[in-house]
């Protein structure tokens, strides 16, 4: 065999594997054709935030009226923001390669795809492994209606030539709460189209109801239960026709409707590893396929699509194949945030996820953050813990505001050790902070689940 691993993927789990099996001293080779460091790094969570820091400094320019400074914003040049984002991007995809070049990986610029189970063609050449791993991720996905091809996806985002004045954002997941505070952050009319009646699907109803007033609050136009019809062409403008008969008007329109596997031109048949209905590589807790030589981490496998999640399991995976050190990675009590503006973080589980299992107690704090008590701006922070109401234990933590996904990952900290509402409750809080509210939150708001705990 030509290496000991072959890994199929340069985003980060993909990365993190052959780095750290080649350091436990395994022969590896690695493929990319597209982007070193993934969809994270070049067309997703990096790129994403910086449009959303400078979406945030127009807002910030304006509120520092209220502390006494005189700012004159101008205008945006949003070309001159994609070029400071491809200059840091172009930086990053280098640490990448560096970093498996030193580990002593082999690296190959070029597309993978089987030929048999230990067999690959890269970039044309036979490539033999006595492992292999597939760590392909996922990329974006439109909607099926005529018009279609008159809207972009997120990918498309990062590259636009100039900053439109009116956006309509269909999708109601985190791609699309961000892109719409970003738009309507850097001065365009944004419409934000989905169809349930609030964003962010899976999240703490709670949240969602806060997003939605905060999104509103910022100039977001919000159309629930509402899907699109079709896109047509009016000179340089899109109108897009919703299913109610009302039209939209504007110069983009942005699908934010889901992400699929990357794996329609892997050849996986020929490996006989088995994909689910949405073509999602399946595994086990090791992370074997249905060819036991042959893994997947990360998006590739749609279980929690996060990048330190596929970052976790590329590593562990080294480690157990070539480390000594068999281990696995827990999906429970993850941390995840929305870079919405204002932010939202989440740890563990929902009221309605907790509920289900049994009685908890519901603890929420809403106020005004201190910076705004000065600025006037309309922004509320909302803090929430779910406890369990048999043992203390707090099983869900959730925050909206500024600073949210910060303050989350010590509360995933706390949350992955176990923390009882006790513990929160004799931690000293810092003050002046927003923090200090998840543990000075004593007074119950309510208790859910009674009727779960009855049956």
């Amino acid at each position: 065999m030509d290496f000991d691993f072959f890994v199929i993927g340069g985003g980060s789990g993909g990365v993190r594997a052959a780095r750290i099996a080649a350091t436990h001293g395994a022969r590896v080779g690695i493929a990319e054709d597209r982007f070193w460091g993934g969809t994270c790094v070049n067309i997703g969570c990096v790129p994403k935030k910086f449009l959303v820091m400078a979406a945030e400094y127009g807002a910030t320019a304006h509120d520092a009226r209220g502390f006494g400074w005189d700012v004159n914003t101008g205008t945006h040049d949003w070309p001159a923001l994609l070029r400071a984002k491809d200059t840091e991007i172009a930086r990053l995809n280098g640490i990448y390669t560096g970093l498996l070049d030193k580990a002593g990986a082999t690296i190959f610029n070029a597309r993978a795809r089987f030929i048999d189970a230990h067999t690959l063609d890269v970039g044309g050449q036979r490539i033999t492994a006595h492992k292999i791993l597939v760590a392909t991720g996922g990329h974006p996905t439109g909607l099926d209606i005529p018009g279609a091809e008159h809207a972009i996806i997120s990918d498309d985002a990062f590259f636009l030539p100039h900053m439109p004045k009116r956006v309509a954002i269909i999708g109601g997941g985190y791609i699309a709460v961000e892109f719409a505070g970003i738009f309507a952050g850097l001065g365009a009319e944004t419409h934000l189209v989905y169809r349930q009646p609030l964003p962010l699907r899976g999240f703490d109803e709670d949240l969602r109801s806060g997003l939605a007033e905060a999104l509103t609050a910022n100039g977001v136009h919000l159309h629930p239960h509402q899907e699109p019809a079709e896109i047509t062409l009016h000179g340089e403008a899109r109108r897009l026709t919703l299913k109610s008969g009302s039209v939209l008007e504007t110069d983009l329109i942005f699908f934010a409707t889901g992400r699929a596997a990357n794996t329609g031109d892997l050849n996986l048949a020929a490996a006989d590893v088995k994909t689910g209905t949405q073509g999602e590589i399946l595994v086990d807790e090791g992370f074997a396929t249905s060819t036991p030589h042959i893994y997947a981490v990360g998006d590739v496998t749609d279980r929690l699509n996060l990048t330190p999640v596929a970052t976790a399991q590329g590593h562990a995976l080294a480690d157990t194949l070539f480390g000594g050190n068999p281990r696995g990675v827990s999906l429970d009590s993850v941390p995840t945030a929305v870079f919405s503006i204002p932010p939202l973080a989440t740890v563990g589980l929902t009221e309605a996820e907790a509920a289900a299992q049994g009685p908890v107690k519901i603890f929420i704090s809403r106020f005004t953050p201190m910076r705004h008590t000065l600025t006037g701006r309309a922004r509320k922070t909302l803090m929430k813990l779910v406890v369990d109401a048999a043992t203390d234990r707090v099983l869900g933590a959730h925050m909206l505001g500024e600073d949210a996904p910060e303050i989350m990952q010590g509360l995933g900290i706390a949350l992955t050790a176990g923390a009882t509402k006790t513990d929160f409750d004799r931690t000293i809080g810092i003050h002046p902070t927003a923090a200090e509210e998840f543990v000075t939150m004593r007074t119950q708001t309510r208790v859910a689940g009674l009727r779960a705990a009855g049956e």
